[in-house]
């Protein structure tokens, strides 16, 4: 029986993702921010027949993203890099002074596939999934963190190709071990809390995007698939950068900097 672990999932896409694995009979590690928050969004799941499981852990803390690894169980057959932060809003910082939305959308992610990876290489084969967007815009590294001119729907799309590019590369350094990569756009403005609290009429159902990521996460027919980005359950393009080998070494150079406070 699989065991996946899928970061937020108190809500959305996170939580139609995390029932329907559990109903596959999967067992489940379902990420809250908080105890509370956890237990009381996900009652009716931690309550219910299927095997869920919860761990907690504020990812905008990259100390609480190791703290969050070590509650992780050693078998470990999926990683879905869900949780993420919409593009309405002022510029806030995380716990150790980075631009929100590049630490929680990308870079808690960064440490987790790394502090998780010996569990996915002893499970093999297994799958990480990174769920990102369509809305990507090029990283200026000059300004990473935004400081001059903010903008919420840029550092929205700057952190989500910035999670496209380190699957890409999680994809080349995995490569014959028996674990893959990939990521999806799952569907277009769907109705969830992140779309509705921005202002905008959603524009797709959680339902169309929860199967284009269950499928990347459990459909046998893409046993073996790595390093590919999707829109929907289509293969795509992502932006120009994401295929920039310069551009995804420069922001690994940084996202190893960045993580070891």
């Amino acid at each position: 029986m699989s065991t996946v672990l899928v970061t937020g999932a108190t809500d959305g896409l996170g939580r139609a993702l995390a029932t329907r694995l559990a109903s596959d009979g999967a067992t489940v590690i379902a990420h809250a921010r908080s105890e509370k928050r956890g237990r009381d969004t996900l009652a009716e799941l931690l309550d219910g027949p299927g095997d869920v499981r919860l761990v907690v852990g504020d990812l905008a803390s990259l100390s609480a993203v190791r703290a969050l690894a070590d509650q992780v169980p050693g078998r470990l057959d999926g990683l879905v890099n869900n949780a993420g932060i919409g593009f309405a809003g002022d510029r806030q910082e995380s716990e150790d002074g980075y631009e929100l939305r590049f630490a929680v959308n990308y870079l808690a992610g960064f440490p987790l596939a790394s502090l998780l990876r010996d569990r996915l290489e002893a499970s093999v084969p297994a799958r990480i999934v990174n769920v990102a967007s369509a809305g990507q815009q090029a990283i200026d590294f000059d300004d990473v963190m935004l400081d001059d001119g903010y903008d919420g729907a840029r550092a929205y799309r700057q952190s989500k190709l910035a999670q496209i590019m380190h699957t890409f590369d999680l994809a080349e350094e995995l490569d014959g071990r028996g674990v893959t990569a990939t990521t999806l756009h799952p569907a277009t403005f769907m109705e969830t809390k992140m779309v509705t609290d921005a202002g905008v009429t959603p524009m797709s159902t959680v339902q169309e995007g929860l199967e284009a990521t269950w499928r990347l996460v459990a459909d046998p027919s893409l046993d073996g698939v790595s390093g590919v980005y999707f829109n929907g359950t289509n293969e795509a393009r992502a932006d120009a950068q994401a295929y920039d080998l310069d551009a995804r070494r420069r922001l690994r150079e940084l996202s190893q900097r960045l993580v070891e406070v």
